[in-house]
């Protein structure tokens, strides 16, 4: 390979170390926010129309929507392998502890995806779609918008273990919490941040039944509350809004309420409660355009954990199984 006269050794060096990821066959594409400009312009228009219709129809479908993006990205990055249905081969993410029985949300995936095949066929990853219909929900709901890094790939498997080990539970305490998403490269800050999304949503009376019956930083009032519906035992799928103050509007409430010993699931409360992250709650409780703004930052580097790109995976024609 001829150089130019002007190639310096860090020209020289990146073409060497370029050729050699060639060789290897890998992949270093980037993510970027025009990637589907010039192959299908209304990707992102038809995306967003079909997750406002979804909105319209059942507010809660926007926070489903965006914790798929977020049970998708922590388990092996974010490459749509939440969305692959159970084959002979492997059994997949839906079925996860973490998963099973209140991850929703597919058919309206399924939805757009079908829609947007229409307009660019083969074009668009599962992937993508994701990451976009959760910023798209979120300013539905009257959250912060942000620009999307896009060129994900899908994966052809999923991880039942993965799922099981490293989407955080609802019972972890904070040292706990602050360790799995320090594992996926986030700040403190980025993980109360990102918490913020339980501003709207539901959780299950299995999720939050310890809390209310057996934990004592919990508004009394609520707490009695929340038992006339979700009995000590049974009702295992009553749910409860995750945010009692504004549950279907994307804000600071959440906050607002950790600090008033209103958080629903024992993990939330934990953001607020004597440990390290109380100031920064404390500052989202009162500062919406300060959560917002980390908010969308952190969705971002979230939407950037471990893509495929390049020639790695594939673009899924149906987001339930690999081409």
């Amino acid at each position: 390979m001829a150089l130019p006269k002007w190639c310096h050794w860090k020209c020289k060096l990146g073409i060497s170390l370029f050729i050699l990821a060639s060789s290897a066959g890998l992949a270093y594409a980037q993510l970027s926010s025009d990637y589907y400009a010039m192959t299908c312009p209304t990707a992102l228009s038809t995306i967003r129309a079909a997750v406002h219709s979804a909105v319209i129809a059942e507010h809660r479908m926007g926070a489903s929507l965006l914790r798929l993006h977020f049970h998708d990205c922590f388990v092996n990055g974010c490459d749509g392998s939440v969305l692959l249905d159970d084959t002979s081969s492997f059994t997949g993410e839906k079925n996860a502890g973490p998963n099973t029985g209140s991850l929703r949300g597919f058919d309206v995936i399924d939805q757009i995806k079908s829609e947007v095949e229409i307009v660019c066929p083969g074009v668009v990853s599962c992937a993508d779609i994701l990451a976009v219909a959760a910023r798209d929900s979120v300013v539905a709901l009257g959250g912060p918008s942000w620009t999307v890094k896009l060129g994900r790939r899908d994966s052809t498997t999923a991880s039942l273990s993965a799922a099981n080990s490293d989407i955080p539970s609802p019972t972890l305490d904070l040292t706990a919490l602050l360790s799995a998403f320090s594992k996926k490269g986030f700040t403190r800050q980025e993980m109360v941040a990102l918490s913020g999304a339980h501003t709207i949503g539901q959780a299950r009376c299995i999720v939050f039944r310890g809390r209310i019956y057996n934990e004592s930083n919990i508004d009394a009032s609520m707490a009695t509350s929340l038992r006339s519906d979700c009995p000590s035992t049974g009702g295992d799928n009553i749910t409860s809004s995750l945010d009692v103050t504004s549950p279907v509007t994307f804000d600071n409430a959440y906050f607002k309420d950790l600090v008033n010993n209103k958080g629903l699931m024992h993990s939330d409360q934990q953001l607020f409660n004597g440990g390290s992250t109380d100031s920064q709650v404390t500052s989202y409780s009162t500062d919406a355009a300060s959560f917002f703004t980390d908010f969308a930052t952190a969705m971002l580097k979230m939407g950037n954990l471990s893509p495929l790109t390049g020639t790695s995976g594939q673009v899924r024609t149906n987001c339930r199984k690999a081409n």
